[in-house]
């Protein structure tokens, strides 16, 4: 499709697009975006306060941190004595079990056995038994006392003093009497008669622990309406940080959450928003055929998208610093798949969202367009993968000094600058380094050719080209020398000389079907001979669509495929049409027959490439090479395209089409040799020329003669 071409009946359809584009883009932002709980102000201790004076406007408390509160939460729970309640009846029923179990004794020892033993269980529970995880929960929490209810009594008892169940089932052994004969009582299971009798009264306890903790101070200090909290420039300090803490806390309970939320997402609604409504514009106006290409403008707001949802996560969890992300990498994929301009403008808008969800946005948004910026710079194309390297050593580089630059105009002192930041920017121009291996994904998952696989397809040992040299020689030369004809006029006109050269390469790879049939392939006989000129016609047409059946084959991208397409047009085969139409006079000859099926150039490249193709093959014909006769055939073909309106819909100019004629001029004059022509003597001139000539031979003769004689003579 024509870039100038904007019907109107798309008019609706490219409308409800962008505003889907928009609508859908801002949606998922702001879903991810931190919402901040109502903060006011950005800020970290160690930090200068960037924003001016702050005076409190009512009086409010200075709220003690959180690692304080906790640290006087945890020694106040050291004399928490948690309560346990005595179950009388539990002691009472085993030791009435065990006697009924053992009435006749325990087998292999005196009946006296059976009383000592039922003494030993009535004396731990006496004492008392905790399970056992219980017992290991209180050891952990470093409880020293418990607070046994027996009746309406209540007494302190230090942990020490009763048992778990593991140690109550011990000291049954522990009486010298038993002990001795521990072998046989193990076999009584009397762990099954061994429960505990006191438990976790956990209402109690936790009403009381409540009381405890409620018992802690949660501010430290009064901060009086009037009084300044901090000035602008002030390095913030611990202490300042907590009245700021407080100042916001008590702000925010004095006014009511839910309609503060409201006013934050209102708020990030509107800011991105607008940034997504300024992109959408530049687009429709200076980009607008990226929107006749789904690839380009999915890849364009996915980058703008991406990247804020990772900062945001980011904020949200506090995984690690943003610094780390490599923001240029989004600049760098624009600029390799599109241009420096949309690359810019797609770096700026990105880098404003993702300032919407991080602290200082002032520092990220100046570290981060100076990082973008020198990522553009310093990639204009990708060619070999050493630039990517230079680009990410160059891209941290830049960011640190900016970073410097920027603490040295706020600190004034180079001792206190934050170090941990040139850490970030060197894991930055790390991971800045996957921009080559993921530049194949991007490259694959929206359809871009980059310059390196441009490099790739153009080795003509492999692949199609390698078969061209092999079947079809002389249309491999042809190719070669067109491609070398259109790099020659991409690099005088600015246009993308790389993408000409591997086009001219497979623009002609359909001749493979039928080499012979075509001149530059032929050894003195003509197979056109014996066909008609239709048949003929359509054997050189489908060159064409044979090229395009083999490209889909092999998987050539779609870009130069198009050459494949554009380089006859929607021209004729003008020799057999020409041929035809002289044999039959009074015939009504239809012309789609000898016409070419593929569309006329719409880039500048495809018109390029008809051009160097249309006079390279042509020149062959030449009956002689001379500046004159090379000229005149250059500006009559390209002169006739143009009249044909082979390039209404791609934007060559003429100058660009000027400069095109005068590279093939001068070129193909040096592929031919070209020399001047000499002028031609009149017979006046050529007869005194001979006579002269003559009047030279004789003296020349006389003078050896006179030579011999004194030889002789001598």
């Amino acid at each position: 499709m024509s870039i100038f071409n904007n019907p109107e009946e798309n008019f609706w359809r490219n409308f409800i697009t962008k505003v889907v584009l928009i609508l859908f883009t801002v949606s998922i932002i702001v879903w991810f975006l931190p919402r901040n709980e109502g903060r006011q102000f950005r800020y970290d201790v160690g930090k200068p306060w960037m924003y001016g004076s702050v005076i409190a406007t009512f009086d409010f408390p200075i709220y003690k941190t959180d690692e304080s509160i906790k640290h006087e939460q945890d020694s106040l729970l050291k004399q928490f004595q948690p309560y346990y309640t005595v179950n009388t009846t539990v002691g009472d029923e085993q030791v009435k079990r065990f006697l009924h179990d053992f009435s006749q004794g325990i087998p292999g020892l005196p009946k006296e056995f059976v009383g000592l033993v039922a003494q030993q269980l009535h004396h731990v529970y006496q004492t008392g038994i905790v399970s056992t995880p219980e017992y290991n929960r209180i050891y952990k929490d470093s409880t020293s006392m418990i607070r046994i209810i027996s009746g309406k009594n209540v007494k302190s008892v230090p942990i020490g003093t009763f048992y778990s169940t593991i140690a109550a089932y011990e000291r049954i052994f522990f009486n010298q009497q038993i002990a001795e004969q521990r072998q046989i009582l193990s076999r009584c299971n009397l762990n099954d008669y061994v429960e505990p009798n006191l438990i976790y009264d956990k209402e109690r306890s936790e009403t009381e622990k409540t009381d405890l903790l409620s018992s802690i101070p949660l501010a430290s200090g009064m901060v009086m309406s009037g009084q300044k909290i901090i000035d602008r420039g002030e390095v913030i300090t611990p202490s300042n940080y907590r009245v700021l803490t407080s100042f916001e806390k008590e702000t925010k309970r004095r006014s009511s959450t839910e309609d503060e939320l409201t006013t934050t997402i209102i708020g990030q609604v509107l800011f991105i928003f607008l940034l997504v409504i300024m992109f959408t514009s530049y687009l429709t106006l200076f980009r607008k055929d990226y929107f006749d290409k789904p690839r380009s403008i999915t890849m364009l707001y996915a980058m703008i998208t991406l990247f804020p949802i990772f900062v945001s996560l980011i904020m949200k969890h506090n995984f690690f610093s943003v610094y780390i992300i490599p923001f240029a990498m989004a600049p760098i994929f624009v600029r390799v798949f599109m241009d420096s301009r949309t690359a810019f403008i797609t770096h700026v808008t990105m880098i404003l969202i993702c300032a919407a969800a991080v602290k200082y946005q002032y520092e990220f948004i100046i570290v981060q367009l100076a990082s973008g910026l020198v990522a553009i710079y310093s990639l204009r194309e990708l060619s070999k993968r050493s630039q990517i390297f230079i680009t990410a050593l160059l891209v941290t580089l830049s960011s640190g000094i900016v970073y410097l630059a920027l603490q040295l105009m706020q600190d004034n002192q180079v001792f206190n600058i934050d170090r941990s930041m040139y850490t970030y920017f060197t894991v930055n121009g790390i991971f800045l380094l996957l921009s080559y291996p993921l530049m194949y994904i991007i490259e694959k998952t929206f359809g871009f050719t980059s310059n390196v696989t441009l490099f790739e397809l153009s080795n003509t040992n492999k692949g199609l080209l390698r078969n061209l040299s092999e079947i079809a020689p002389g249309t491999f030369q042809h190719s070669i020398t067109v491609g070398n004809l259109a790099a020659e006029i991409a690099n005088r006109i600015g246009a993308n000389s790389l993408l000409v050269r591997t086009g001219a390469l497979y623009h002609d790879i359909g001749k493979m079907t039928n080499p012979v049939f075509f001149t530059e392939n032929q050894a003195g006989v003509n197979p056109h001979d014996q066909l008609s000129d239709l048949e003929s016609a359509q054997i050189i047409i489908s060159h064409v669509t044979e090229g395009l059946k083999m490209a889909e084959k092999v998987g050539l991208p779609g870009i130069i495929k198009d050459f494949i397409t554009t380089h006859h047009g929607t021209g004729l085969t003008k020799y057999f049409y020409v041929n035809y139409c002289n044999e039959h006079p009074n015939e009504v000859v239809d012309k789609s027959l000898f016409q070419y099926p593929g569309q006329n150039p719409f880039t500048r490249e495809q018109a390029i490439l008809m051009m160097a193709d249309t006079v390279e093959a042509a020149s062959r014909s030449l009956k002689e090479y001379t500046e004159e006769s090379i000229s005149n055939l250059v500006n009559k073909l390209i002169d006739g395209q143009v009249a044909e309106g082979f390039f209404k819909e791609c934007p060559i100019t003429f100058r660009d089409i000027a400069l095109a004629k005068l590279v093939l001029t001068e070129r193909l004059k040096a592929i031919y040799h070209t020399r001047i022509s000499y002028p031609h003597m009149n017979a006046n001139a050529e007869k005194n020329a001979k006579s002269k000539e003559k009047e030279e031979i004789d003296e020349n003769e006389a003078k050896n003669e006179e030579k011999k004689i004194e030889k002789a003579e001598s």
